[in-house]
């Protein structure tokens, strides 16, 4: 089964992204595929936090994003749809990583664009910071495989990169520990 999704996504979207991401150098981007991610703690909007460290042994997708963002908020529903709904009951976690917005802003706007999945407060950008450059824009993805490495960024929201990173995030999770 494995193979023919493989396959078929090579006829539908072309071989290299199913590879790596096509991520460009004026991505703003300072990480890379296979870069271990740092023990990152999220506050999340509920009150609660945790750890990245904590996450291990699941399947991380850190999305950042911000209310203002209008390439965000196309793409939000796509990932609580196509993403979120389908492997939260597995070894997955999405955490929507929000850009320098105060709670009542983010709770608002989780509100609004009728997202299930967890959402983060990131005061100051500085976990943005660890990832991309502050300047660089906000709308992206960074998918962690079991292990807290780097497994695949996207940037903007193109559907055939969003559809290579769900390819890549079910070949993670079809992956023994």
């Amino acid at each position: 089964m494995k193979q023919y999704l493989f396959f078929l996504a090579v006829i539908l979207f072309g071989y290299t992204p199913l590879m790596h991401a096509q991520i460009e150098k004026d991505s703003g981007y300072i990480v890379s595929i296979g870069d271990r991610v740092p023990d990152i703690r999220l506050k999340l909007i509920d009150g609660s936090e945790v750890n990245l460290s904590e996450l291990r042994g699941k399947v991380v997708v850190l999305q950042f994003t911000a209310s203002w963002c209008s390439v965000c908020r196309k793409e939000m529903p796509h990932l609580e749809k196509e993403v979120w709904l389908p492997n939260k009951d597995k070894d997955f976690i999405l955490i929507g990583v929000d850009y320098d917005e105060p709670l009542e802003k983010v709770v608002a706007f989780k509100k609004q664009m009728k997202i299930t999945y967890p959402m983060a407060l990131d005061t100051g950008a500085e976990i943005f910071a660890l990832f991309a450059n502050k300047r660089s824009g906000v709308t992206r993805n960074v998918v962690i495989d079991k292990n807290g490495n780097i497994a695949f960024l996207t940037r903007l929201f193109d559907l055939k990169e969003f559809e290579a990173m769900k390819i890549k995030i079910a070949d993670l999770l079809e992956e023994a520990d």
